[in-house]
């Protein structure tokens, strides 16, 4: 028979276990709960990302991300809209559901390269009457704008910088930058043409946008050929969507907003397939060309590649010059490392004469190679 203190015990036991199976059963309840509300989440249909064009009361006119426009109705629960933000809408219907703040399509950051150059214009040779013009176009507006406002003139927005490969035009930009204390951003025109429409002609005002808020800044257009080429009346769509990117970028250059302390290089091998329209007074207006150095530059342009290096002292710099002619700047600092891969190859450290002749030799023949390659095409 049980006693009462036995009796005890167990309603005592009960009631101490009790609590944890129903707080436990309260837990479960609530992830049980917790994983319909995400079941039924993920059965939802995504949402699309839309531009508003235009706002007509409790409608609006849409653009769609293939490019096609659409009249649709605007949910009560949405908040004021206006043209240009983006938008979530239905899938089925199209209609407006929610206002996307602060949101775009793509970030302008991913398509340039930004960095505050060091180059020295010291490092910069065989260019001398280069330097000077570029410095009169885009360093002293940076650095004296108010000269200009005394004489009465506007200073040029850009410059276009023309000339074989190799010969120093990226490096004069990120000079110019370097000397302004300037932000530069570089950008190569093949990544300005995007696969749907208006997206080129989008990224070129955010790129301007970006450099306007980054002011002082340097705008570095690289292969402009690539974008800025002679407009055809016909052509494919895909030709099309470049010449809108292009207008795009010579309404920047014109400009509603004016460009203030933002100054913009172009820089092109093929100046004779550009459209007229970029280099009119008013845009890239002038014109500077970079050739290959000449005896004398191709010496300092040796000096500063080899600055670094322990070349023998019975290394006579002038005859090599001789020996490079019709080399260009990158060829000249090739040299200097092949040179320094036949004393590698020897375990040294001193670089001699003959590894300098030998590093000139597979410049050329690298050249010459390159040059006659079509030949081969059909063997």
């Amino acid at each position: 028979m049980t006693t009462k203190n036995e009796l005890d015990n167990v309603i005592y036991n009960y009631t101490q276990i009790t609590p944890d199976y129903e707080e436990e059963n309260k837990l479960l309840k609530a992830t049980v709960e917790q994983l319909k509300t995400e079941v039924d989440r993920f059965k939802q249909p995504a949402l699309m990302v839309c531009e508003v064009r235009e706002v007509i009361n409790k409608q609006a006119i849409i653009k769609i991300p293939n490019g096609n426009e659409f009249f649709v109705n605007i949910s009560d629960s949405c908040e004021k809209l206006n043209a240009g933000e983006s938008v979530l809408v239905e899938q089925k219907n199209l209609t407006i559901v929610k206002k996307v703040v602060a949101t775009r399509r793509f970030n302008v950051e991913k398509f340039v390269i930004i960095e505050q150059p060091t180059v020295k214009w010291e490092e910069v040779g065989g260019l001398a009457d280069q330097i000077n013009e570029i410095q009169e176009v885009v360093e002293l507006p940076l650095k004296k704008p108010e000269l200009f406002k005394k004489v009465g003139i506007h200073p040029p927005k850009g410059v276009l910088l023309y000339g074989p490969p190799g010969t120093g035009k990226t490096l004069l930009a990120k000079a110019v930058a370097a000397s302004t204390n300037s932000t530069y951003i570089e950008i190569v025109s093949s990544e300005l043409v995007q696969k749907f429409i208006g997206e080129g002609a989008k990224l070129v005002k955010e790129i301007f946008e970006l450099a306007r808020k980054k002011a002082p800044a340097i705008i570095f257009i690289d292969e402009l050929d690539a974008l800025a080429a002679t407009r055809m009346e016909m052509g494919t769509s895909g030709e099309r969507e470049v010449n809108r990117t292009f207008m795009q970028l010579l309404a920047e250059l014109d400009g509603f907003e004016p460009l203030g302390e933002v100054k913009v290089i172009g820089a092109t091998n093929r100046k004779d397939i550009l459209d007229p329209a970029i280099v009119r007074p008013g845009r890239l207006d002038r014109l500077i060309h970079i050739p290959k150095p000449n005896e004398q530059g191709r010496e300092q342009i040796f000096k500063i590649h080899s600055k670094n290096m322990k070349i023998d002292k019975k290394v006579d710099v002038a005859e090599l010059a001789k020996k490079m002619e019709g080399f260009s700047g990158a060829e000249i600092k090739a040299t200097c490392t092949e040179a320094g891969y036949f004393a590698i190859r020897e375990d040294r450290v001193k670089i001699t004469k003959k590894d300098l002749l030998d590093g000139i030799k597979k410049v050329k023949k690298e050249e010459k190679k390159d040059g006659k390659d079509y030949l081969n095409m059909f063997g």
